[in-house]
C-alpha cells in the first residue's frame, strides 16, 4: 500500500505501449461496487476469492501492465499464477512512506483502525518476504520521483532482455 503502483504503473505502461490494467480496479468495475463495500459485504475472504479469480483471468494475456492489490501475494494460488505468467516488479516502500501516502485515503478497508502505522507494520512484516518471493525486479520506490522508479524499472527489463 502507498508503494506507487497506480501512478508508476501508468507511467511504466506508456513507456512499454502497453495497457495498464489495476486488478482492483478491475474487480470494482465487474462488481459494480467499490472494495471498502465489498470487504464490509463479503469479508476479506469473498474479496480475496474475487481477487483470484481476476488475477488469473487477466495474466493469460501477457500484452499488458498488470497491478495487483497489494494483499494479492497473500495467496499461493497468486504467487504461483505471477511467477508463471508475468515478470514481476516489487515496488517497496518503507513503512514509514506507506503512512505519509496512505494517511488521507479511506478507500483501504485494512487500515480504517485506531492504529493504522501497526497494521501497515504487520502487513509488511507477512507481504515482504511474498513480494520478494515472486519478484523479479525490486525497486524501491521512498522518495524517489516516479518518473526516475520508471527509468529503473526500464533499465533493469533492458538487461534481463539484451538486444
Amino acid at each position: 500500500m502507498g508503494a506507487g503502483k497506480s501512478t508508476i504503473g501508468r507511467l511504466l505502461a506508456k513507456e512499454l505501449r502497453l495497457p495498464f490494467i489495476d486488478s482492483d480496479k478491475e474487480i470494482e468495475e465487474r462488481t459494480g461496487a467499490d472494495i471498502p463495500w465489498i470487504f464490509d459485504v463479503e469479508g476479506e475472504q469473498g474479496f480475496r476469492d474475487r481477487e483470484q479469480a481476476v488475477i488469473e483471468e487477466l495474466l493469460l494475456d501477457d500484452n499488458q501492465l498488470l497491478a495487483t492489490g497489494g494483499g494479492a501475494v497473500m495467496r499461493e494460488a497468486n504467487r504461483a499464477a505471477l511467477k508463471r505468467g508475468a515478470v514481476v516488479v516489487y515496488l517497496f516502500a518503507s513503512v514509514e512512506q506507506q503512512i505519509v501516502r496512505t494517511a488521507r485515503d479511506r478507500n483501504r478497508p485494512l487500515l480504517q483502525t485506531e492504529d493504522p502505522a501497526a497494521v501497515l507494520r504487520q502487513l509488511m512484516a507477512v507481504r515482504d518476504p511474498l513480494y520478494r518471493e515472486v519478484a523479479d525486479i525490486v525497486v524501491e520506490t521512498d522518495e524517489r520521483p516516479p518518473r526516475m522508479v520508471v527509468q529503473e524499472i526500464l533499465a533493469q527489463l533492458d538487461s534481463r532482455n539484451p538486444a
